[in-house]
C-alpha cells in the first residue's frame, strides 16, 4: 500500500465536490482518473499530493513515500539551463563521487591496516552502494534520454526562464520523471505535447517503476498507459478494470446490471406490499401478510441508479454548398519572426473532405490555417461561395465583459432569446451559466461556447485550431460525432489521436519546413511512417556502410598508407580487447568489494579500492585513444 483514502470529503463554502471518498493505491499500479469537467479531479490530485486537507476523513501514506506532482499548469520555475538544472536532480549522487574522490585520496595517505584506513574504507564502500542505488554512474545518459524524449534535444543550454509556459510545463514533468517517485501524480500531462513525444511519454511510463495516477483527456494516451480506470461522477468515485476502451464496455454493462437489479427489487417490493394489503386484515392470511412486512422492513433498498449525465450536443448545418475544388494552396511562404516555416506549399482541399493538420510543436501549424483563414496570399484561393468558420484555441475573438447569452445573441440578433438559450443549453450552457461574464468561464465552457458561436455561423466550411482542448471526454465525443454528421468541408489541427483517427480522411503534415499531404487517414499515415522511418534506418546504415568502404579503398594508395592503415587496425582490435578486459576486471573487483569477507578485511579492501582507481583511469585512458582510432 502506498497510498489510502479513508472516507474523505472535501468542498468549497457550501458546494460539496467529493464525498465519502474510499480507495488505495498499491506500489506499481497505473490508475487513471476521468470524469466531466468540474467535478473535481484536480481537487482530489490535490488532496493525495498534501496540498489540500480533507473537510472529513483521512489520507494515510507510507511513511517515508515519495511523491511527484504536476500541476496542469505547474511550470518549472528556475534560472538555470535545461542542463543545469536535470542535473540538479543527482546533486546527490555527485557530492558522494566528489567524496569518494577525496576519501580515494586520503586512503593513500594511510598505513593500511590501521583505523583510519579502515574507516576511511567502510565510508568507501557506503558511497558506491548509495550511488549505485540511484543509478548514478549513469546521470548523464538518463537525462539525455529524458531531455531528448521530451523533445528538449537541442535546447541543453537555454535558460529555463526564457521558455514559454508550455515548455516550462513540459520541463517539470522531465524533472520528475528522472526524479523517479513512488507515486506519479499528473493532471493532464499530455497538453502541451506534440504527437511523437506523446509516443515517447507512453513508452517510457509502460517502464516506471513507479505508481502512476493520472487525469487525462487523451484516449489513446489512457489507452496505452493505465490498467485502470476511477471515474469521478457526482462526488464519488468508482473503479472499473482496465483501460479506457475498457471501461466503456463495462461502465455501460454496469449500469444495465445496476438498472435491472433495481427494477427487479421494485418488482418483488410491488408484490410484497400487494400481497400485505390484500391479506393484512384477513384472520387466516394475517401471519403471512406479517411475515411480508418484516422482509420489506428488512430489506436493503436499492438507490435507482443515475443514467449517464448527458453529454453536451453539438449540431454544424450548412446553408449552402462551397464549389467543389473548396482551396487551392500554390507557392505559398511562411515565417514566423526570422524563422522560415513554409516554402512553396501546395495543395488542394476538395468540398467534403476532412483534413488534419498534424506536425510537431513550433511546426507552423496554426499559423498556417490563420493564413489560410485570412485568405489575403494570392498563394491562397478559396472557391466561390465559400462561409468559413473559424475556431481559434484561445478563444481570442470572446469579448471578456461579454455575457454568456450576449456573446451569442449580440453576434446573431436574428435569433430570438428562445433559440439562443436552446443552442446554449443544448451545449451545458444552463441558466446559471448564461449570465455570466466570459472572464468568469472555465477553459471548458468558454470552448463550448466559442463551439456554439460555430453552430450559428452555419459555415460551410470549418477550420478549427485544437478545438479539442479543456473539454473533457464526454465533449470530445460529442463533438467528434458532430464533426462527423457535418456535411461540409472540414480542417482542422489537434494533437488528439483518438480525434484524428475518429475524423480525418487525409493527412496534411508539415515538418522539417516542408507540407506532405498523405491522401489517407490516421492509420495508414501513422504505418507509412514507421515505414518510412524504418527505411530512412536502414538506408542510413547502407550509406555509413558505403562511406567506410569508400575510406578503406581510398586508403589502400600507397604502400605506407597501406602499412599505417594496417597498423590502425591492429591498434584498434587490441585496444578494443584492452576495453573488455578493463571492464571485466573492474566487474570482478566490484563483486569482489561485495563479499562480506573482503569487507571485513581492510587491507585487502584498501588495495582492492586503489585497483579500481586505477582501472577507472585506465579504461578512460583506454576510451580516448578508442575515438581517435574509429
Amino acid at each position: 500500500m502506498l497510498l489510502t483514502l479513508e472516507n474523505v470529503s472535501f468542498g468549497y463554502d457550501d458546494k460539496r465536490i467529493l464525498e465519502h471518498i474510499g480507495f488505495t493505491i498499491s506500489e506499481g499500479e497505473r490508475i487513471g482518473l476521468i470524469g466531466p469537467n468540474g467535478e473535481g479531479k484536480t481537487t482530489l490530485l490535490k488532496l493525495m499530493s498534501g496540498a489540500l486537507a480533507p473537510d472529513e476523513g483521512k489520507v494515510l501514506k507510507k511513511s517515508g513515500l515519495k511523491i511527484g506532482y504536476l500541476e496542469q499548469n505547474g511550470g518549472l520555475e528556475s534560472a538555470r539551463t535545461v542542463y543545469e538544472e536535470m542535473q540538479t536532480v543527482f546533486s546527490d549522487v555527485h557530492r558522494a563521487m566528489d567524496a569518494q574522490r577525496e576519501i580515494a585520496a586520503q586512503m593513500t595517505a594511510e598505513e593500511e591496516g590501521s583505523d583510519a584506513f579502515r574507516a576511511l574504507s567502510a565510508r568507501y564502500e557506503q558511497l558506491d552502494k548509495r550511488i549505485a542505488a540511484q543509478d548514478g554512474y549513469h546521470a548523464d545518459v538518463r537525462i539525455r534520454t529524458v531531455l531528448n524524449g521530451m523533445g528538449f534535444g537541442d535546447m541543453y543550454g537555454q535558460k529555463i526562464s526564457d521558455m514559454s509556459g508550455g515548455e516550462k510545463t513540459r520541463l517539470k514533468l522531465c524533472r520528475l520523471l528522472l526524479e523517479q517517485p513512488d507515486i506519479l501524480f499528473l493532471d493532464e500531462p499530455t497538453n502541451h505535447l506534440d504527437v511523437s513525444t506523446l509516443f515517447w511519454l507512453e513508452s517510457y511510463l509502460k517502464n516506471y517503476r513507479g505508481a502512476l495516477f493520472t487525469v487525462s483527456h487523451d484516449r489513446y494516451f489512457l489507452d496505452a498507459t493505465v490498467g485502470k480506470i476511477f471515474e469521478l461522477e457526482n462526488c464519488r468515485v468508482r473503479a472499473f478494470r482496465g483501460n479506457y476502451s475498457k471501461y466503456k464496455i463495462l461502465k455501460a454493462e454496469q449500469y444495465e446490471h445496476d438498472l435491472r437489479e433495481y427494477e427487479k427489487q421494485q418488482e418483488e417490493i410491488a408484490a410484497l406490499e400487494d400481497y400485505v394489503a390484500r391479506n393484512i386484515v384477513r384472520a387466516t392470511t394475517a401471519r403471512s401478510a406479517q411475515s411480508r412486512v418484516k422482509k420489506l422492513e428488512n430489506m436493503e433498498r436499492l438507490e435507482k441508479p443515475l443514467p449517464p449525465p448527458q453529454p453536451p450536443v453539438f449540431a454544424f448545418e450548412t446553408t449552402e454548398k462551397s464549389e467543389e475544388r473548396t482551396l487551392s494552396v500554390e507557392g505559398l511562404d511562411l515565417t514566423a519572426g526570422e524563422k522560415q516555416l513554409l516554402s512553396g506549399a501546395a495543395f488542394e482541399v476538395r468540398r467534403g473532405e476532412k483534413i488534419a493538420i498534424v506536425g510537431e510543436n513550433g511546426a507552423g501549424k496554426s499559423t498556417l490555417i490563420r493564413a489560410l483563414v485570412k485568405g489575403r496570399a494570392p498563394s491562397v484561393r478559396w472557391g466561390r461561395y465559400t462561409r468559413i468558420g473559424y475556431y481559434d484555441q484561445e478563444n481570442a475573438d470572446l469579448d471578456p465583459e461579454e455575457t454568456v447569452l450576449g456573446a451569442l445573441w449580440h453576434r446573431y440578433t436574428a435569433l430570438s432569446q428562445t433559440q439562443a438559450r436552446a443552442l446554449l443549453a443544448r451545449a451545458k450552457l444552463g441558466a446559471e451559466d448564461i449570465e455570466k461574464r466570459v472572464s468568469a468561464l472555465s477553459g471548458g465552457e468558454r470552448a463550448k461556447l466559442a463551439l456554439v458561436l460555430l453552430e450559428a455561423q452555419r459555415a460551410n466550411v470549418l477550420v478549427l485550431d485544437e478545438p479539442t482542448n479543456h473539454l473533457d471526454l464526454q465533449a470530445r465525443e460529442s463533438l467528434e460525432a458532430a464533426l462527423r454528421a457535418f456535411d461540409g468541408t472540414l480542417l482542422f489541427v489537434s494533437h488528439d489521436r483518438y480525434f484524428i483517427s475518429a475524423l480525418a480522411d487525409k493527412i496534411i503534415e508539415l515538418e522539417g519546413g516542408r507540407l506532405t499531404v498523405y491522401p489517407f487517414g490516421y492509420a495508414e499515415y501513422t504505418a507509412a511512417k514507421e515505414a518510412a522511418a524504418g527505411k530512412a534506418e536502414a538506408q542510413a546504415k547502407a550509406e555509413k556502410a558505403e562511406e567506410r568502404a569508400a575510406k578503406k579503398e581510398s586508403s589502400y594508395r600507397s604502400k605506407a598508407e597501406r602499412a599505417e592503415e594496417a597498423k590502425r587496425r591492429q591498434l584498434l582490435k587490441q585496444t578494443e580487447a584492452d576495453i573488455a578486459a578493463a571492464e571485466a576486471a573492474i566487474e570482478a573487483l566490484n563483486n569482489e568489494i561485495a563479499r562480506p569477507e573482503v569487507a571485513a578485511d581492510y587491507k585487502r579492501m584498501g588495495e582492492a579500492c586503489a585497483e579500481l582507481d586505477r582501472l577507472h583511469a585506465r579504461l578512460d585512458e583506454l576510451y580516448e585513444l578508442y575515438e581517435t582510432l574509429i
